[in-house]
């Protein structure tokens, strides 16, 4: 599948190749904040009906493509995809979130814990990748991604969301091999889970840490990173002889830049707390930055919005390497209005920073 990429900047944004803006695109862009969204949803039913269908996840993926000239499309898909081909039977409850079924509970159940079949148990991801990517026809780049094993495993052995991972924490400490144990199959379930969304045509992929934040310094480094260094190293680099760029984004992970840089990720994720022109001081050249506005922003006026895209422009200075994005996904409470400020003032205002 070879359709000339029309826009690449994102990809060389990536790879700190130079490029005419700064490039961007939103965490939960194609989400409930769009009316048309809202629509497709109610037509697939539920949420799962959306992701399970491969035509409903295409269509709901190049929406906000429709509306703003976004630089990138992300896979319409949900981290939660792995452990419910695990078989813990993921469901969603109206206004509760995400639900497993069988939880991991007991040491039984843990090792009983296998990789799923990819080609399989998650064909209607690979088949929604290889459709988007057609649909798109090289009009942007198509983001892969998948959960990193220590978020998947919180709601593995929480059952849900969690407020204080007490369960999670508490097999950490009290049964450290066998957390060990989830996360190194959850690890090969992500490392083929990713692979085969390259091979089915992601241009790029990301691994969402989003409660690496959670850990203590030394339980993030054990526990997380170490894992997310494995996915790294596995990843397919290359693919048509085109490069295949990665993101890490741990949510509230500032504190641990520069061990989130050693991974070999091409580019690091950062959530709102972190001065993005201290972090690049930080990593110095050896990433590109990806973030990193307050999506609580968007419920500025447009010139608010405006002030802080060339707040964080300037902050983070001259030349490539940086991918704008907002520090988490974005409200379902946004006025899309306000999205396009934000897509209009990333693209004529980063302009002269290039």
């Amino acid at each position: 599948m070879n359709f000339k990429l029309k826009n690449d900047t994102f990809l060389r944004a990536l790879l700190r190749q130079p490029t005419e803006y700064t490039p961007l695109w939103m965490m939960r862009q194609a989400g409930r904040y769009l009316p048309e969204y809202r629509e497709t949803r109610k037509r697939a039913g539920s949420f799962l009906g959306l992701c399970k269908n491969p035509d409903y996840a295409t269509e709901v993926t190049l929406q906000p493509l429709e509306r703003f000239p976004l630089d990138a499309a992300i896979l319409f898909s949900d981290i939660l995809t792995v452990p419910d081909a695990m078989g813990l039977g993921l469901y969603f409850s109206e206004g509760e979130g995400p639900k497993f079924e069988r939880p991991l509970k007991t040491e039984a159940d843990i090792k009983a814990l296998r990789v799923p079949d990819i080609g399989k148990e998650l064909k209607y991801v690979t088949d929604a990748v290889t459709q988007i990517r057609k649909a798109l026809d090289g009009r942007v780049p198509l983001i892969g991604f998948s959960g990193s094993p220590f978020t998947l495993s919180c709601y593995m052995v929480e059952g849900g969301g969690s407020d204080d991972y007490a369960k999670v924490k508490t097999l950490m400490y009290n049964e450290p091999k066998l957390m060990h144990h989830i996360l190194e199959v959850t690890t090969q379930a992500v490392i083929a889970y990713l692979n085969a969304q390259i091979e089915a045509g992601a241009q790029a992929v990301m691994i969402f840490d989003s409660w690496g934040g959670v850990l203590s310094h030394a339980a993030f480094h054990e526990f997380s990173l170490a894992y997310t260094h494995r996915i790294v190293a596995g990843l397919i680099k290359e693919k048509d002889g085109v490069r295949i760029p990665s993101i890490v984004f741990t949510k509230g992970g500032g504190l641990w830049i520069e061990s989130i840089a050693d991974t070999g990720c091409d580019a690091v994720g950062l959530d709102w707390t972190i001065d993005i022109g201290n972090a690049r001081q930080r990593v110095g050249d050896r990433v590109a930055l990806q973030g990193n506005m307050d999506p609580a922003v968007l419920f500025a006026s447009p010139d608010a919005i405006h002030a802080e895209v060339e707040r964080i422009l300037g902050s983070y200075g001259y030349g490539s390497g940086h991918v704008f994005n907002l520090g988490h996904g974005i409200s379902q409470h946004t006025n899309p209005e306000h999205a396009a400020a934000l897509v209009a003032a990333v693209h004529e205002l980063s302009r002269k920073y290039h």
